[in-house]
């Protein structure tokens, strides 16, 4: 695991794009996976601007997103579709036809669950995964519970992540309460993991997140750690208790032989 921190959440978000631009320099058809939600906006604006200045191409790029919420049609402005188009995709060469989202609306989401699956399978598994992190530890909506599943599903979404969401739902649609999610069995099959966070309040997901030395179905997030390949971005915000406690057991490693280093993995 590498452990990378930022001054600033511009800094991080250029730096995450320089990561995915080289990437997709170095195999034009990689197999992107995509993240939603605050964090990775300025990362595609990062894209964007490169793709428009000629530093890459999307053109044969492959995409599959995370997650959707259960109930909303491909139009509806809460969607993660209606999201990516207006925050990435319409804005890029990338091309419909590689472009892969979960449909909230589907007939049969156990079918659709399982057709996704067998797409990304077809394409050899996903070759960059770009993350964010909940509150409560989740990863895409792999939320806290006694249970975790592998393949893509359908869950119910905690209280805190109704509450962290509900600023997106301030018109006539009401938030859903169910979402279809990536599994982290297809999560983990990625080659590279990139996981953002920003802000101060991600600093107590974080620190928790990252000195977890045991799996735990509470935090999802700590599946994470067992990634052959995982890179952790944060600014200053999000890593001020990591960093606060990474100072902490250095500088008890010093004064007392008794103690030790947490590892960073």
């Amino acid at each position: 695991m590498q452990v990378l921190i930022y001054d600033n959440a511009e800094e991080l978000s250029k730096e995450a794009a320089k990561l995915i631009i080289k990437q997709i320099n170095k195999k034009p058809n990689l197999v992107l996976g995509l993240a939603t939600g605050d964090t990775p906006l300025k990362t595609y604006k990062a894209l964007i601007n490169a793709n428009q200045n000629h530093l890459v191409d999307f053109s044969k790029v492959i995409t599959f997103n995370l997650d959707e919420y259960v109930g909303l049609s491909k139009d509806d402005p809460q969607s993660y579709h209606y999201y990516m188009h207006q925050n990435l995709f319409d804005h890029i060469n990338i091309l419909e036809e590689n472009i892969h989202l979960l449909d909230g609306k589907a007939k049969d989401f156990d079918v659709s669950s399982s057709q996704y699956d067998d797409l990304i399978a077809s394409y050899g598994g996903i070759d960059l995964q770009l993350l964010g992190i909940g509150m409560n530890g989740h990863i895409g909506f792999n939320e806290p519970d006694t249970k975790l599943s592998f393949n893509t599903h359908v869950t119910d979404l905690t209280e805190t992540t109704l509450k962290q969401n509900k600023k997106y739902f301030q018109g006539n649609t009401p938030m859903p309460t169910k979402a279809i999610t990536m599994g982290l069995g297809t999560i983990m099959q990625a080659q590279t993991i990139l996981l953002l966070a920003t802000g101060e309040r991600k600093a107590n997901i974080m620190a928790k997140f990252l000195r977890k030395s045991y799996l735990s179905t509470d935090t999802p997030a700590s599946a994470l750690l067992l990634h052959h390949h995982l890179i952790v971005m944060m600014d200053k915000e999000a890593a001020k208790l990591y960093e606060k406690e990474m100072n902490i057991y250095e500088y008890n490693h010093k004064e007392h032989s008794n103690y030790h280093t947490k590892s960073h993995h």
